[in-house]
């Protein structure tokens, strides 16, 4: 009997622990549930489950928990070589340490305190500057990938071209095209939209890049091979795809277009998905920009109705819309703090404005900068302790301190006629603007 007893006490404090993770489970499911107003589907899993629908757990819980379990499961993937993406062409070769992300210079910004800022504005540290290639055509937008390796810029010349940076570094030294003939940055050039591309995007974790464009495509680049040129996969939209940007897990990617709704498309099956309240919105204007928060939670929308909008995540839903952030201007672009408690928002309206996402309130406005004409952007720098836009009037890149919200530098654009975009690498101090001119220009900080 004691025999019996011993071989069934282990079995007995494993089904213990199971019971009590299924419990836990069960309660951060009605917690997700009932806080997202999917009350019916909260009441059936309780009674299902025998779980209190007043359960006190926090709602987001749930979502950072998949946030990180999905996280470690990359790391994991990319520690041996496997790339996670299923439509990655099979003939790909992934670099192992693509999309493994840098430490970042040390976060300084406490946008919780960005209701009451005292104290003097930091001083931005100076920057050197280089013009690092040029399309036949207008430069129109840029985007680094997620590790800061590579930066993209798309034409209206109908080009892609990819840099890798530690290249425009070396094209940068004094004495860089005295050693073994000239460094050429560009190490891919793609060609297969037929209009101007608006916008670009790198999957987190495989080498691939896609571009939206206004011929309506959303097209699929495999920038590990070094002599592809031409997509390997297209998204076929009804719309001219002005913005793109994929979901944290690499698995969804949505459109901003001439529609008012975002297109969400699975990147495995393109299926698509619009809004379950689009009906219910009454919008009709364009989106000029759409954003993922770093976790997927949410998303942001600018459009040239003036308004921003924040969706949820998961139901595509509209969970607040600010109408009139940019006055009757149109809204250029939005994009989420880090903390993702606030969006920092650009208008022809010449303003830059930080939104609180709980309250929808203003928290602070950057003032002092001409932008009326062109599809301008507000970015942060990597440490968000500056925002950079620009100044059509001057031909200026106007750097404010993002808690006082005072202009701490003006810098010359070095482009003929102001700059169309300003991207900032999400790693280290340095950032790409795009011009009008054709050219496009790598900054970084004078170390």
């Amino acid at each position: 009997m004691d025999e019996l007893q011993r071989k069934m006490e282990p079995n007995l404090e494993q089904t213990l622990q199971e019971g009590k993770l299924y419990r836990q489970i069960n309660a951060l499911i009605v917690a997700y549930l009932r806080d997202y107003n999917l009350t019916q589907a909260a009441s059936a899993v309780a009674s299902a489950t025998m779980t209190s629908l007043n359960v006190d757990t926090p709602p987001y819980k749930l979502i950072d928990l998949v946030a990180k379990g999905l996280a470690v499961e990359k790391d994991e993937m990319l520690k041996g070589g496997v790339p996670s993406a299923a439509f990655l062409d099979s003939g790909a070769v992934m670099p192992v340490t693509y999309g493994s992300i840098p430490a970042t210079r040390t976060v300084a910004v406490d946008f919780g305190a960005v209701h009451d800022t005292k104290g003097s504005s930091k001083s931005f540290p100076k920057h050197e500057t280089r013009h690092v290639s040029e399309h036949k055509n207008l430069a129109r937008c840029a985007r680094f990938s997620l590790d800061g390796r590579f930066v993209a810029t798309g034409s209206a010349d109908m080009s892609i071209k990819l840099f890798e940076i530690s290249k425009i570094k070396q094209m940068m030294l004094p004495d860089a095209n005295t050693r073994d003939g000239p460094v050429r940055p560009v190490i891919r050039t793609f060609y297969d939209h037929i209009q101007p591309i608006n916008d670009l995007d790198f999957h987190p974790q495989s080498t691939v890049l896609i571009s939206g464009a206004k011929d309506h495509t959303i097209k699929f680049f495999d920038f590990s091979k070094t002599v592809a040129k031409r997509a390997f996969r297209v998204i076929q939209d009804t719309h001219n795809v002005r913005s793109v940007s994929f979901h944290p897990s690499g698995d969804f990617l949505l459109a901003g277009t001439d529609h008012p709704v975002a297109h969400l498309y699975d990147v495995n099956t393109f299926q698509c998905y619009l809004s379950a309240n689009v009906q219910d919105l009454g919008i009709s204007a364009s989106i000029n920009q759409v954003r993922y928060s770093s976790n997927g939670d949410m998303y942001v929308t600018a459009s040239k109705d003036g308004a921003i909008r924040l969706w949820d995540g998961v139901t595509a839903n509209c969970v607040r819309s600010i109408v009139g952030a940019h006055g009757t201007a149109e809204a250029t672009s939005a994009s989420f703090t880090k903390d993702q408690r606030f969006v920092l928002s650009c208008g022809k309206d010449s303003s830059v404005k930080l939104w609180e996402i709980g309250s929808g309130k203003l928290v602070k406005q950057y003032l002092g900068a001409a932008h009326t004409q062109l599809r301008c952007q507000a970015v942060f720098n990597e440490t968000e302790e500056f925002v950079l836009s620009i100044d059509e009037q001057s031909n200026e890149i106007v750097v404010w301190d993002a808690l006082t919200a005072e202009i701490v530098a003006r810098l010359p654009s070095n482009h003929i006629g102001a700059p169309r975009w300003l991207e900032h690498s999400p790693t280290e101090a340095a950032f790409v603007s795009c011009g009008t001119d054709r050219s496009v220009r790598f900054w970084k900080e004078i170390l």
